[in-house]
């Protein structure tokens, strides 16, 4: 067996040492998701349900409010009543528009009550006209709507002023049999207390997650009950509906709030707990994922459900344990086959007799990717909304992937710069160091891009961390043993190391950002630094 050259050995002890650690890291975390987490089981007495969540019936594939030619039908508002039924005994709804209308009919013959809600918007002449056939609505079913809500955030939009948001209220009093509200932000309803004169009760949205700063799961229910007492005192003499409250189970971490499900689930029953015991009147947010809420608000914003999406099952349970995921066989499975995989490329390209250290630095790359791999894919079944994002995003997927196989038929030889490489491709010369330095450069570029992105517009985007650490773990090794980057890689490096850096500032405490950071990092910082003539 062939001893390979000193410098070429401590390349090989690099990437074996990485991607060990790596996968050690990696299996030990999802496993940790894997194991129950106890927390507080909510006692419901019985045949006693939550008092109302958010009702919208977009969830299944395609279904949007944004296609002004959507028509939800009768039966699938039956079918999802039927379910919410078991756990609720009372709907939100924010419109009635689309075939909304017919909520209240289907909600009396499975016995559950309904918040009407008119949508309130820029658009003068839709607003009268939604609020028209809310108003019929409601009226024609007053045995089983139990109020009306007259626009939802429409300040906290600045859509319309509080003016005309009493003009339409004041306007709904006069021809409803229901009581009447207006919902918003508990902040700017402290903002506008004078509306509270125009309304039956105040209706407030209380989201520790989306708080200007977000609130910790730890401390969630404390806030809650402290802007409740708040809100309280400040409208005496009105009864209080915390119109909106709950907790994402997937999506970009906010500084100390996290989603997850563990987060959703201890949240819901810690709340309705409190409430119970308080007396508060509440309505959570929601009912079922809604995916199309993704296009406004990221991913986070289409996982507040209680029910999932595509199978209208509960997420979680309201008592007992509950585990982040239940299943570790995939990705265990997915690290088994990338291993497999880098094996036998790693075998079959072997120059000479094999060199066990490099075999197995390969293998445990493989490895690494293939649990990635399986991590990422789950990721992108969440976040990407359309086919350009899945076409855009999975090609930088590939790529990711590309740059593991061509490691694994690697030699140990310098990389050529992105520039050098391509123009050895289009020759003919498809060496494994060619399609590595050509897959630096894709992925140095599309990691710029990523980094600008988030750093510029952060609110809504997730961190792309699973996407990049893959090629953060190659190619912040092997590019320490080669020549300098070309210009192009540098720029694009520099890029990713100052935007990695501003976006971790904000937010220095945030488990994801610090990943993020670290991967931006481990991945950039090579190309900027030349690096010792790596040994033929």
């Amino acid at each position: 067996m062939t001893s390979p050259s000193p410098t070429r050995r401590s390349l090989w002890i690099a990437l074996l040492i990485t991607h060990l650690a790596g996968l050690a890291a990696l299996l030990a975390w999802v496993t940790s998701e894997t194991r129950p987490v106890p927390m507080h089981d909510l006692q419901l007495a019985g045949g006693e349900r939550l008092k109302c969540v958010s009702y919208a019936p977009y969830h299944r594939p395609g279904q949007t409010p944004f296609d002004p030619e959507a028509v939800i039908s009768r039966e699938q508002i039956a079918d999802d009543l039927a379910a919410l039924a078991k756990i609720t005994e009372c709907v939100r709804l924010y419109s009635v528009d689309q075939g909304l209308d017919q909520v209240p009919s289907v909600a009396r013959e499975v016995g559950i009550k309904v918040l009407v809600g008119a949508w309130i918007g820029y658009d003068r002449k839709k607003n009268q006209i939604e609020l028209d056939h809310a108003i019929k609505v409601a009226n024609d079913n007053a045995d089983v709507v139990t109020a009306l809500i007259v626009g939802n955030e429409v300040l906290l939009r600045r859509e319309r002023t509080v003016d005309e948001m009493r003009e339409h209220i004041t306007y709904a009093q006069s021809r409803t049999e229901v009581p009447v509200t207006y919902a918003d932000v508990w902040e700017f309803w402290i903002r506008n207390d004078s509306l509270a004169d125009a309304v039956d009760f105040v209706t407030v949205h209380i989201l520790p997650f989306w708080e200007d700063e977000p609130v910790d799961i730890e401390k969630a229910i404390l806030h809650v009950a402290q802007i409740r007492t708040e809100v309280g005192e400040h409208f005496k003499g009105k009864d209080i509906l915390i119109g909106e409250t709950g907790w994402p189970s997937a999506g970009r971490q906010r500084e100390e709030s996290k989603p997850s499900r563990v987060n959703q689930a201890r949240y819901i029953r810690e709340f309705i707990h409190q409430a119970h015991a308080s007396g508060w009147n509440y309505n959570l947010i929601e009912a079922i994922d809604q995916p199309w809420k993704r296009r406004l608000e990221g991913t986070v914003g289409g996982f507040w459900g209680m029910l999932d999406a595509e199978t209208l099952n509960a997420k979680f349970p309201l008592s007992g344990p509950v585990a982040e995921r239940d299943d570790l066989a995939t990705p265990i499975g997915g690290a088994a086959v990338g291993a497999v995989l880098a094996l036998l490329l790693a075998v079959v390209s072997r120059a000479g007799k094999p060199s066990l250290l490099r075999i197995a630095a390969l293998t445990l790359s493989g490895a690494t990717t293939g649990l990635l791999a399986v991590l990422h894919w789950e990721h992108a079944h969440l976040a990407y909304r359309d086919a350009t994002e899945w076409i855009v995003l999975g090609a930088v997927a590939v790529a990711a992937a590309l740059s593991t196989l061509a490691l694994a038929c690697w030699q140990g030889t310098a990389l050529p710069r992105a520039e050098t490489a391509w123009a050895a491709l289009r020759r003919g010369d498809l060496s494994a160091a060619n399609a590595l330095g050509a897959l630096r450069g894709v992925l140095l570029f599309a990691a710029a891009i990523a980094a600008l992105l988030l750093f510029a517009d952060s609110r809504y985007r997730d961190f792309p961390t699973l996407l990049y650490l893959a090629p953060a773990s190659v190619y912040g090794v092997i590019a320490w043993w080669s020549p300098a980057a070309g210009r192009a890689e540098r720029v694009c490096a520099a890029l990713i190391v100052l935007a990695v850096i501003g976006r971790w500032l904000p937010e220095p405490a945030n488990p994801q950002a610090i990943a993020w950071l670290l991967t931006g990092l481990v991945f950039a910082l090579p190309a900027l630094a030349r690096s010792q003539q790596h040994e033929q």
